[in-house]
């Protein structure tokens, strides 16, 4: 795992865009990743995907623990960043199937169903500043096949309880955006 004192140039997210927005989600034009991720950030375009299945379970995957920013945390599925021209449903579909070998097959009601935008500081490692849209998807087929690089552990939890009592599930360590996803989110 490299170490917070690597030279961030080398990493593999110098080399990537992401979409710079106003507080409204209106493109600002383009920015690298990584500054977008480091001293006060730069604000960006963002998504993070909840999967649920038809018992009412939601689909926590662990980040991998090379990841940059929140390694090990436990996400609301996928969280990712769209590329320019891309919807943020395009972007989600993409990042189900890299990420956890969900294919399009297996569900048929992806939807956006909020957006927010937040500023997060990681240890000395970055930021996030992100305008984040919040889609769902309910699988009919649970299989999946996740990407190690990506995904260090999944677990199916139900999300009614986790979200009256996420206290229950504070040794997770969930991501701040899908915590903040869930709070706002409406029964």
């Amino acid at each position: 795992m490299p170490s917070q004192s690597d030279d961030a140039s080398d990493h593999p997210n110098a080399k990537q865009d992401v979409i710079a927005v106003d507080a409204d989600d209106t493109e600002q034009g383009l920015v690298n990743r990584l500054e977008a991720h480091t001293g006060d950030g730069i604000r960006h375009r963002a998504f993070t995907s909840l999967v649920f299945d038809r018992d009412g379970n939601i689909l926590l995957a662990q980040r991998a623990p090379e990841k940059r920013l929140w390694g090990t945390y436990w996400d609301g599925t996928v969280a990712s960043h769209p590329v320019s021209g891309q919807s943020q449903e395009a972007a989600t579909r993409q990042r189900l199937e890299e990420e956890l070998g969900v294919t399009p097959d297996q569900y048929d009601d992806l939807r956006l169903t909020d957006r927010f935008e937040y500023k997060r500081y990681f240890e000395n490692a970055g930021v996030e500043h992100e305008v984040c849209a919040v889609l769902k998807v309910t699988l009919d087929d649970r299989r999946l096949d996740p990407d190690e690089s990506e995904i260090a552990g999944l677990l199916w939890v139900p999300y009614d309880r986790l979200r009256t009592r996420p206290e229950w599930y504070r040794q997770l360590r969930l991501c701040p955006w899908f915590e903040i996803a869930m709070r706002r989110d409406e029964p």
